[in-house]
């Protein structure tokens, strides 16, 4: 288990703010302990918020080339046939899936391939769980092109009401590495994938992914 590089200014802040707490505390009240303890307790489960957000676990990566694989952990909450206005302009798949706050938010290559597009978008921050929050929010949108099929997977970093910051490592040219890290989401959002309609899915709504391990679709 490693800590994000994404977490660093975050660390750092949330040590600052336990400093300053702990030594208001024991300024104003030089011999009342509770406050002293509500000081530490209060500044240790921030500390272990920031640390757990932020965790990188070490995972064994699948590689497989007729496979989509989940590009970040959460629950599944979106399948539908949709039209897909920024790239493709036609019917896709549409699979979203959901981060909490407690799960990682590494995000990750779903398949390998050249990076053929990669644009981030401002926008608002609305609830993630939204439909229009794909259209109106903060969102990232990377399509990778598959090196042998020749088929190209879209996928989008949408942010959400508590997200406040999209970081996407992708440039047009790239090549991306199936699993590769491609980006982070901060305090929880969502990432969509927009598949080919003859893709097989192999999840359904529901069910908790685990990103790059757990296939979403096969080609």
């Amino acid at each position: 288990m490693k800590f994000h590089k994404e977490g660093y200014a975050t660390l750092l802040i949330a040590i600052l703010f336990s400093t300053i707490i702990i030594s208001i505390a024991k300024l104003v009240f030089p011999e009342f302990s509770i406050a002293h303890w509500f000081a530490y307790l209060l500044s240790g489960f921030l500390l272990i918020v920031v640390i757990q957000f932020f965790r990188h676990p070490t995972r064994e990566h699948m590689l497989h080339d007729n496979s989509i694989i989940a590009p970040a952990d959460g629950k599944v909450v979106v399948i539908e046939e949709v039209e897909e206005p920024e790239y493709f302009k036609d019917k896709r798949i549409q699979v979203s899936i959901f981060m909490s706050p407690i799960n990682v938010h590494v995000n990750r290559y779903p398949i390998a391939g050249e990076v053929t597009y990669a644009k981030y978008h401002a926008g608002k921050f609305l609830v993630a769980s939204l439909p229009k929050a794909s259209t109106e929010n903060e969102r990232t949108t990377i399509v990778v092109k598959h090196p042998v099929n020749g088929k190209s997977i879209l996928f989008r970093q949408v942010a959400g009401a508590l997200a406040r910051r999209i970081v996407m490592y992708s440039k047009q040219g790239d090549q991306a590495v199936q699993c590769g890290e491609m980006g982070f989401i901060k305090f929880g959002s969502r990432v969509d994938l927009y598949l080919p309609l003859d893709a097989k899915l192999k999840v359904k709504i529901g069910d908790v992914v685990t990103g790059s391990q757990s296939v979403i679709a096969e080609f």
